[in-house]
């Protein structure tokens, strides 16, 4: 069972910031494949999840409801409740340190300053858990604090750029679930969404 996690904040006040970047990548993926979002029983409170098949293969689409510093708890919990591996997941997040519009698939990695890769790591005990991040570094980023700045809004010009990321970021999971990382890295890493 492969879980596909979109990390981002769960409410309206977060909708559009580049901290949910991951959220936007999970929603067109449910859109594509007909799924929808709920919450139900223990799992529902710390995750938003959607059953679905991509490429033939069952995956299951989560949003963590905890906030991002606490993503590891709902990627735990995801884990247990489908008894998979960190290994199976599948984490899609904002990465200020990419330019806008680029998307990177990478095997693992660290936490680059990302809080709610560093809760993951440290809940799961391991940073061996492939990611599809999304370049959120627009105007400004260099003047300002990056906490601050991850939970601005998109520019409006901006958002035909993020519009074609996003889809991108989809197409990378897609290709990660039906070709392997291997695969997803050739084909996206390096190139400009769109």
């Amino acid at each position: 069972m492969r879980i596909v996690l979109g990390l981002g904040n769960d409410g309206a006040a977060y909708r559009g910031t580049r901290h949910n970047a991951g959220f936007e990548v999970a929603d067109v993926l449910a859109e594509r494949t007909g799924a929808e979002f709920q919450s139900r029983g223990d799992l529902g409170r710390l995750a938003w999840t959607a059953a679905t098949e991509i490429a033939g293969e069952r995956v299951v689409l989560a949003k963590p409801r905890t906030l991002m510093n606490l993503s590891g708890r709902a990627a735990a919990a995801l884990c247990r409740r489908f008894t998979a591996e960190p290994s199976d997941l599948l984490v899609v997040y904002d990465d200020a340190d990419l330019a806008l519009g680029r998307v990177r698939v990478r095997p693992e990695g660290g936490a680059g300053g990302h809080n709610g890769i560093r809760s993951l790591i440290e809940v799961l005990g391991t940073p061996a858990f492939p990611r599809v991040k999304l370049g959120v570094r627009g105007e400004g980023r260099d003047a300002r604090d990056l906490a601050d700045y991850v939970l601005d809004k998109f520019l409006p010009d901006e958002r035909p750029i993020v519009a074609r990321m996003v889809a991108s970021g989809a197409d990378a999971v897609e290709t990660v679930v039906a070709e392997g990382v291997a695969t997803a890295q050739r084909t996206f890493n390096g190139d400009l969404a769109g």
